[in-house]
This record gives structure tokens, C-alpha cells and sequence, in this order.
């Protein structure tokens, strides 16, 4: 397991265009979510201890959050025939073991993790309602074995920013998870 932190997209950066299949075969495109204050794109996996240790609180984040408005969707884009726990198949399982009321969407090429610029597994990404870049970063000070309680509070602060209408907190700290599973020559450059 490589322990990789997010890149720190730059804010303001406009979300990136998306269309892509969830787990029941549906696409779901950025332009989905057009009249949502909030977007938040989560970059997950099945497999990942990272992602593992905080399933429970993305389930209730996403609960929480789509009943306020916020569009929420999860991709995973990790090479899925070098990692079979993370396929379209065993992503639908994850999602129902889970919990998970979001659509999570598979990225087979790449290139919308690509485009967002993820580097692991969580990494988060918030928008506003005029889809630009308020916060990325990490959910919140618990990793596996530190000991924290998972809470969620540093992402929850940024979206409760969002919805009240305020800036999102200046202090950002990157996501630190598993690194994206890049196809053969498909790895950031």
C-alpha cells in the first residue's frame, strides 16, 4: 500500500465534465447536478484500508448532505482487471453493503481521476453551486490505527460553509489514502 496525499487541486478550478456508468449501468454526468448548491465528488475504492475505515461515515455524510441538496456521487477509477475487488460488479456490492444512497460511478479510463487530478483513495473535492473548487482535502484527522474517531469534520465544515454561504475554511488538509491504480502507462505525469 503506497501512502499518497491529494495534489491540493487549485481552488477555484471549474469541476470537470463527467459521464460515466454507475454501478447499475446508468451514466451520470456532471450536468446531472445543475441546480444543486453543492457537488461533491469523492474519489473511492472497494479495496482501500483508507477508504474502509471511513465507508460507514461517507454513507452517513451522503445521507446527511443529499437531504440539504447536495449532489453527491463517488468514482472509483482504479484499474479494475489488476484489482478485480474494485470491478463494476463488486462496486455494486460495496455500495449496497455500505449504504451508500450516492451514485458510484466507475472511471474505466481514467481520465475523469485525470482530469480532477485525484491521487488516492478517498480524495474529496467540493464545489459550490457555480461549480468551482472551495475545498479539497482530507475528511478529517482519523486514519487507520491513530486512535481518532472518524467524524468527518473537516469535510462536513466545508460543506456546511458552503450551504450557509460562506467561504469554506482556508485551512485544507490534503486527503492522505491508497494512490489511484493506474493502468500500465495511463499514470499521472
Amino acid at each position: 500500500m503506497a501512502l499518497t496525499p491529494s495534489t491540493m487541486l487549485a481552488l477555484g478550478t471549474a469541476a470537470p465534465a463527467f459521464a460515466l456508468p454507475d454501478t447499475q449501468g446508468k451514466t451520470v454526468a456532471l450536468a446531472d447536478f445543475q441546480k444543486a448548491p453543492a457537488l461533491l465528488v469523492m474519489f473511492i475504492c472497494n479495496h482501500c484500508p483508507y477508504v474502509k475505515h471511513v465507508r460507514a461515515e461517507l454513507a452517513r455524510l451522503g445521507k446527511d448532505y443529499q437531504a440539504r441538496g447536495v449532489a453527491v456521487v463517488a468514482i472509483s477509477s482504479n484499474d479494475a482487471q489488476s484489482y478485480p475487488d474494485d470491478s463494476p460488479a463488486k462496486m455494486a456490492l460495496e455500495a449496497q453493503d455500505a449504504g451508500y444512497t450516492f451514485p458510484y460511478l466507475y472511471d474505466e479510463s481514467q481520465a475523469v481521476a485525470h482530469a480532477y487530478q485525484a491521487a488516492c483513495t478517498p480524495d474529496f473535492f467540493l464545489f459550490d453551486g457555480q461549480r468551482k473548487l472551495v475545498y479539497r482535502g482530507q475528511l478529517d484527522d482519523s486514519r487507520p490505527g491513530n486512535g481518532l474517531p472518524v467524524t468527518g469534520q473537516d469535510l462536513r465544515a466545508a460543506l456546511d460553509a458552503v450551504l450557509a454561504g460562506s467561504a469554506a475554511p482556508a485551512t485544507q488538509k490534503p486527503s492522505i489514502g491508497c494512490n489511484i491504480k493506474w493502468k500500465a502507462g495511463n499514470e499521472p505525469k
